[in-house]
This record gives structure tokens, C-alpha cells and sequence, in this order.
């Protein structure tokens, strides 16, 4: 079977907002074996909406749609199915009790009559109900397509999916099992990966596709594989998955929803019972940051620093000013002190540090915009290498922040 997404609001077509519930509903369908063909983002009008319905009546089993349920004029979703349905409204006694309820429970004004007015339902519409809001998603049915809407707002319309949509799509339709499992890998590229595994990915089975999502300094491969029978999908697509994980196991992390880059870090740091510190130039904690989002994090981070003026690396940190005089503030030198620094600091038996130009402008040193120098000190020795990234600013701080984690995560390793 198949689904579309159609996502309302001017906000999302002038970029005012990110549209992640598009991502999030078709993670859900994935689950059950519903396979979205196509994500739609129309704008706040009557004729674009309809014509948006009537395409996916033609193409989709299901539609879900997401906005303009709201309590104001701009919100039209709700007149427009009654005009694609050819219905009338009619007043639900459960759901004006909910807004009676919210307002009562929440808020310490009476329920305006535009609130009220969400009680007003389609006669031929499903309600399902909204515990997290005024507006009810309603569910319709059409030439054979289920239509679905909910609410824009991201915590109502995840509530309701889970809740009330799956439960009744699993009822509705006959689906196939889709499984994907998802292998992570750092340090090289999708086309030095490919050519490592092109006489197994030659080999694949028709039933088992292989995709490749690069990010920064790393790749995931994803194997995905549909069928009626939910064993034999899944033990092929987890046979092949340990033949490609052994063919990858020195860069490879591990399984996608089970670890990550951050979490392999930690699973080392742990089993070795080491710390770990931080001081970040360049990277302005965005290392720290991703560390300390895992929770569990104390148990082995000590903490971090950002120096990002070069008088406070070297009044804070210590590092040497005759350092910093004789190769700038933009070197493997000083890189290398920061992160041995940062280990007597913090009395952490590792440290990473980053001193770089993200841009667009120089500072304090006659370095390249784009270059980044990374260290990483163990109790053994120190490794620091110098890098150029490019000149975007964003790009430069993203890849520092990642082969930071992926030099830590080698020296992990090793030890």
C-alpha cells in the first residue's frame, strides 16, 4: 500500500519553520509497512489544497495531512474537507467537553468562540480525539483513500499518530513487512566503501537493496528488504548485515538505534574506566555539547573549556604565549599544548582539543580560513593533525566536530 504526506502552512514554504513531523510520520508508517510515495507542503489556500487532495486520492491509500486545524482564519484545513467531501458540520458534545476540560484545567480565561468552534466537526468524519489540544484529527474515507488530518502542533499530531492512526491503519489495511537495519562507519568516504565492498554488494539477493547516506566523515549503509514473511525478511537482511559488518569492522561503529559515534566513545570510555575533557577553539562546544546529550555522560566527562580568544588560551589554559608567538595560534604546536593542558585541568586521563579558522575572517593568525588543528591526549602520547575543511563556517565547525570524536574513537581503539 501506499501514502502521502501533505503538509499545510505557509510557515513551512517560507522556511519560518522546519517540517519535522513529515519525517516523523513516515518513520511511523515505515514501521507497519507503509511505504510513503510521495510528501506534499501546500500553502494557506483553498484551491491548492484541494487540488492537493484530489492528486493523492489517485495515488495513495492513505493521506495524512498535518496543520491548519487552529481556532483562526487562517486555518482552513477543516472547510476544506468539508468541500472535498461535500459535508456539513455538525457539533461534537465529546470534544466540547475536552475544550471545556483544557480551558478549566490550563488556562484561567473561558474558551473564546473561535476555541468553541472546534467542536464543529464534519458529520461524515472519524474524530479522534486530541489529548493534548483543542483541535480533534479526523479520519474520512474516499474512493477507496483513507484521509487523515491532524494537528500541525508536533507533540498533538505524534500523540494522535501513535494513539489513534496506526492502531486504526494495522486494523484497515493488509500491509508487508519492511525492515531496514543500518550499519554506521567513520573515516572513509561512500566511494572508498564501495569499492571495499563491491564483490559482496554484487552479491546481494534481488530481495535486499543497499543504500549509502554519507554525512560528515561518515556513512551509514542501509539494508532494507520487504516481503509477507517476517523472519525470512529479517534473517536475510541481518545474514548479510554480519557479513558486511565483517568486511567493515575496522571502521565500523556500530547499528543505527543502538549506538552512535558519541556512544561507542562512551561504551570505551566506560569499559576502560577513563575521563575525558574538552577545550574547543574553534568548535565552540559543539564537542561538549554532543558528549553531554548522551545521558550517563558523567560518569566519565570531566568537562570542558572554550578558550576562543587567544589571550585566554593562554591565561586560562596556559598554554605557552612564546607558543603561540612562534607558530600562531593555528598549529599542531598549540593544539598539542591546549590538549595536554586541558588534561592537568581537568584531571581527565583524555582531552580533545580544536584551535582552527572557521571564518570568514582570519583572527589572530595567518592560517587559511578552513584550517583546523585537532589533538587528542592520552596517557600514552599525544596525536594532532592539521586539516582544511574548506571555507564554508558551518561546514568547517561540523567536520571539526566530527574527526575530533573520530580521532578520540581510533585512539580508543587502539588502546
Amino acid at each position: 500500500m501506499l501514502a502521502e504526506i501533505i503538509t499545510i502552512g505557509d510557515e513551512i514554504l517560507i522556511g519560518q519553520i522546519i517540517d519535522t513531523n513529515s519525517a516523523f510520520i513516515a518513520k511511523e508508517l515505515n514501521k507497519i509497512g507503509v511505504k510513503v510515495f510521495q510528501i506534499t507542503s501546500v500553502q494557506d489556500e483553498a484551491s491548492h489544497i484541494l487540488d492537493a487532495l484530489a492528486q493523492a486520492n489517485e495515488r495513495a491509500d492513505l493521506v495524512l495531512l498535518t496543520g491548519g486545524l487552529g481556532p483562526t482564519k487562517d486555518d482552513i484545513t477543516k472547510a476544506m474537507f468539508l468541500e472535498y467531501f461535500e459535508d456539513a458540520l455538525i457539533e461534537n458534545p465529546i470534544v466540547l467537553a475536552h475544550i471545556h476540560s483544557i480551558f478549566a484545567k490550563h488556562l484561567t480565561v473561558p474558551p473564546l468562540p473561535a476555541n468553541i468552534s472546534q467542536a464543529m466537526v464534519p458529520s461524515k468524519a472519524t474524530i479522534l480525539m486530541n489529548t493534548h489540544g483543542t483541535a480533534p484529527g479526523m479520519w474520512m474515507e474516499k474512493n477507496d483513500t483513507v484521509f487523515v488530518s491532524m494537528p500541525g502542533v508536533p507533540f498533538e499530531m505524534k500523540t494522535l499518530m501513535k494513539d489513534e492512526v496506526i492502531p486504526r491503519v494495522k486494523s484497515k489495511f493488509k500491509r508487508p513487512h519492511i525492515y531496514h537495519k543500518t550499519l554506521l562507519t567513520f573515516g572513509q568516504g561512500e566511494s572508498q566503501i564501495q569499492e571495499r565492498i563491491i564483490d559482496w554488494e554484487e552479491a546481494l539477493p534481488e530481495t535486499i537493496k543497499l543504500a549509502y547516506l554519507p554525512s560528515f566523515g561518515s556513512v551509514r549503509l542501509r539494508l532494507s528488504s520487504t516481503g509477507t514473511n517476517k523472519n525470512a525478511v529479517e534473517n536475510g537482511v541481518n545474514n548479510q548485515m554480519s557479513i558486511l559488518s565483517e568486511i567493515l569492522q575496522d571502521i565500523s561503529i556500530g547499528y543505527e538505534n543502538e549506538t552512535s559515534l558519541v556512544g561507542r566513545i562512551a561504551e570505551l570510555l566506560n569499559a576502560k574506566k577513563k575521563t575525558l575533557s574538552v577545550v574547543e577553539s574553534c568548535t565552540g562546544g559543539a564537542i561538549a555539547k554532543s558528549i553531554t546529550e548522551l545521558a550517563g555522560a558523567s560518569s566519565y566527562f570531566k568537562g570542558g573549556l572554550v578558550p576562543y580568544s587567544t589571550a585566554h588560551k593562554t591565561k586560562i589554559l596556559s598554554v605557552d604565549a612564546s607558543l603561540i608567538k612562534k607558530h600562531t595560534v593555528v598549529s599542531i604546536e598549540v593544539a598539542s599544548a591546549m590538549a595536554v593542558n586541558s588534561r592537568t585541568l581537568f584531571d581527565s586521563d583524555y582531552a580533545i582539543a580544536t584551535t582552527g579558522v572557521a571564518g570568514p575572517t582570519k583572527g589572530d593568525t595567518d592560517k587559511a580560513v578552513g584550517t583546523v588543528c585537532i589533538a587528542i591526549a592520552g596517557p600514552d602520547r599525544v596525536l594532532v593533525e592539521e586539516f582544511s575543511f574548506g571555507k564554508h563556517r558551518e561546514r568547517v565547525i561540523a567536520k571539526a566536530h566530527n574527526k575530533a570524536l573520530e580521532m578520540l574513537l581510533k585512539e580508543l581503539s587502539k588502546n
